[in-house]
């Protein structure tokens, strides 16, 4: 019987629980370039045998797999770091074995403190270091054949004791020792490791028709430079571009979603495509293409990156339409299904056939359209209403490209059921919209976070929250006033690793609603070219700019799996704290959840998890106005006016390291 048929036939080793693992190790779980993923696994067998085990790991690609001892703790749990330290993808399992060595050295040991007669456990140890022999190498297999020898030879037993003990032969049967009954986890996993900006990230939307300095003309690439030094100011790192492609005019939707447009509409950048071209081209009052490489440079070096919108539907005048009719779903009149999503008709859309039997063909010209714009420069895409795609498209195209451009950043614009949700993170989009926007109710917000930040979800879904779209101005914005603009600027950017709002909408408190009961703007840009007045009084530009600012110097707001809520007695303050233990970096966030009255009451803090003792006095220094408090143990009076709804606190104590060594994480990294 051969070693691999004993292994087989008598398999010891039981490795389950395999982390991180999504789904079982379906799909792949998530990371950031530089992190230090903790691997865990449950790894135990029949008997008292020592075990070991190893990582097994690769970048994917790499022709040779490499390793990583995995060290044994409580209750047959096994742990390793690695860190990622390249963008792409990884491949790692586990490998572990029965240490025969190791057992019987540790029963010599016992048995030589015992008293005992060890003669025939030395010649024991010689049968064990021979086998290791021979299936070692030259110098190495003389060293091993050596000890053998010195185990069973003429010298004192107390020092042919000492020998078998010593640490040098444990180090040297460490690596060149045989693996009894080894096994292997039953697949392969992978880690998608993403660039830090994929984790850390705030974004601004704009239209560019709309960044003209007057109101009756037509933005362009060359206004949008202008006006990158205003969103660079307020600290934004990504600038995410509705879709700048020619629009087509038949059907073409009027002011407020009208089907009767006046002359000289404009129509919704979503309907894509005309006589100038489709998804390849540019809206030629926009500008050309070089104007727009010199916006993504000139972007760059002011510290943005450019993301740009892809929706896979045309406008019925886009040239794919004529010249691939097969792409598109006939209605038993002959006339081409239009997108609906009843009660709205979007009669200036046509949706693709993602089932046409000339499938891969049409999937293979949508991946080029990723391929084009990332030739341009462009690494960063929103996707638009990918749930209503195929998922096994995304499955196809997203590898494909991450596979050749690691770097790309897709994020997932898919308002619908967490289920689905949740299956198009794992298929590969990088981020995620989430379902922030409606969570108003401190019981809801805490809920929801903490699914988001403590639960498997995390492995696989990392969320954007966004404080509006142009699709979305909810009903606490609509009725708030300047103070919930703010609240929901606070809670996004300091709940959120990653957030983004629709600009300059929110800083300039646009809040007017198509009709009661709408979350469709009035005068929705997605239909008309509107004029902003950035210089306003009661802009928030500033409150952006600071939280900004103080989200940069923090790294505890550089990720979202530290949050912590902490108990108020007052339904409309919410309190959560966010830590980075390794910097010793803490900030305390206490937000008034209501535009319209002061509210007030106490905290009851959860030290511990401030790196904190439950007694003494601290000090919470407000980023946001500078003013610092002397606090005194987890009980803290709280007062906030809505028109200064929120602390964002450093919290320190002088001449006081933080300390989480006693504070259960999970996995941080």
């Amino acid at each position: 019987m051969t070693s691999d048929d004993k292994s087989s036939l008598f398999r010891r080793v039981i490795i389950e629980n395999v982390r991180p693992a999504v789904d079982h190790g379906q799909y792949p779980a998530k990371r950031i370039q530089g992190d230090m993923v903790t691997i865990e696994a449950d790894i135990y067998a029949d008997g008292h045998d020592d075990l070991r085990a190893m990582l097994l790991w690769k970048k994917e690609g790499a022709e040779h797999w490499r390793e990583s001892p995995m060290t044994a703790l409580p209750n047959d749990l096994w742990r390793c770091f690695l860190r990622l330290e390249e963008v792409g993808r990884y491949q790692f399992t586990i490998l572990a074995w029965v240490d025969e060595f190791e057992t019987w050295r540790g029963q010599l040991r016992k048995r030589t403190q015992a008293g005992q007669d060890v003669t025939v456990d030395l010649m024991i140890g010689a049968g064990i270091l021979r086998k290791a022999a021979v299936g070692a190498h030259g110098k190495t297999s003389r060293q091993i054949t050596n000890w053998a020898a010195a185990l069973v030879d003429d010298k004192p037993i107390e020092t042919r004791i000492s020998g078998a003990l010593s640490e040098e032969l444990s180090g040297l049967m460490n690596t060149h020792g045989q693996r009894e009954f080894p096994t292997k986890y039953f697949r392969d996993l992978a880690i998608v490791v993403d660039p830090p900006q994929a984790r850390f990230s705030a974004w601004y939307e704009m239209f560019p028709r709309s960044a003209a300095e007057r109101p009756d003309r037509h933005g362009t690439f060359a206004d949008m430079e202008k006006r990158l030094p205003y969103i660079a100011g307020m600290g934004f790192d990504v600038l995410y571009l509705p879709p700048i492609h020619p629009i087509g005019a038949t059907l073409r939707k009027g002011k407020n979603n009208t089907t009767q447009p006046e002359p000289g509409a404009i129509g919704s950048p979503w309907g894509i495509g005309g006589a100038e071209g489709g998804h390849k081209a540019i809206h030629p009052e926009l500008g050309g293409l070089e104007d727009f490489k010199r916006l993504v440079e000139s972007a760059r070096r002011q510290g943005i990156s450019l993301a740009l919108d892809i929706a896979f539907q045309v406008s019925p005048d886009h040239p794919y339409v004529a010249s691939h009719p097969e792409w598109f779903r006939k209605r038993p009149d002959g006339t081409v299904q239009y997108a609906e999503n009843p009660p709205k008709k979007y009669q200036d859309i046509f949706p693709f056939d993602f089932s046409t039997p000339s499938a891969m063909e049409l999937w293979q010209e949508l991946k080029s359209v990723f391929d084009y714009w990332i030739g341009q420069g462009v690494t960063i895409f929103r996707v638009d209403n990918p749930h209503t795609k195929p998922f096994a498209f995304w499955e196809w195209v997203i590898p494909q490209i991450k596979k050749e451009h690691p770097e790309t950043i897709f994020l997932a614009e898919a308002f619908t059921r967490p289920k689905i949700m949740y299956h198009l993170a794992k298929i590969g989009f990088t981020q995620s919209y989430t379902y922030f926007p409606w969570r108003n109710g401190k019981t809801e917000i805490m809920e929801y976070m903490t699914e988001l930040a403590h639960t498997p979800v995390r492995d696989f879904f990392r969320p954007n929250h966004w404080t509006n779209t142009p699709d979305i101005l909810t009903a606490f914005l609509q009725s708030g006033g300047r103070p919930a603009f703010f609240i929901r600027f606070i809670l996004a950017s300091t709940l959120g690793a990653n957030y983004g709002i629709y600009g300059p909408a929110f800083e300039l408190l646009e809040n007017r609603p198509l009709h009661e009961g709408s979350e469709e703007y009035l005068d929705s840009e997605k239909y008309q070219l509107r004029s902003w007045d950035l210089d306003r009084q009661d802009s928030l530009r500033e409150v952006i700019s600071k939280v900004n600012q103080i989200r940069r110097a923090n790294p505890a707001l550089h990720s979202d799996w530290t949050t912590c809520f902490h108990e108020t007695d007052n339904s409309h303050l919410i309190c959560y704290s966010r830590t980075a233990p390794q910097e010793g970096n803490v900030i305390l966030v206490l937000v008034n959840l209501d535009p319209h009255n002061t509210q007030i009451g106490w905290t009851n803090l959860n030290m511990p998890r401030l790196g904190l003792d439950g007694a003494g006095e601290f000090e919470a220094l407000d980023l946001l106005t500078n003013q610092s408090y002397i606090w005194n143990g987890p009980r803290n009076y709280v007062e906030l006016r809505p028109g200064a709804p929120a602390h964002i606190f450093l919290i320190h104590r002088h001449g006081y390291t933080p300390n989480f060594s006693q504070t259960d994480y999970g996995n941080i990294s």
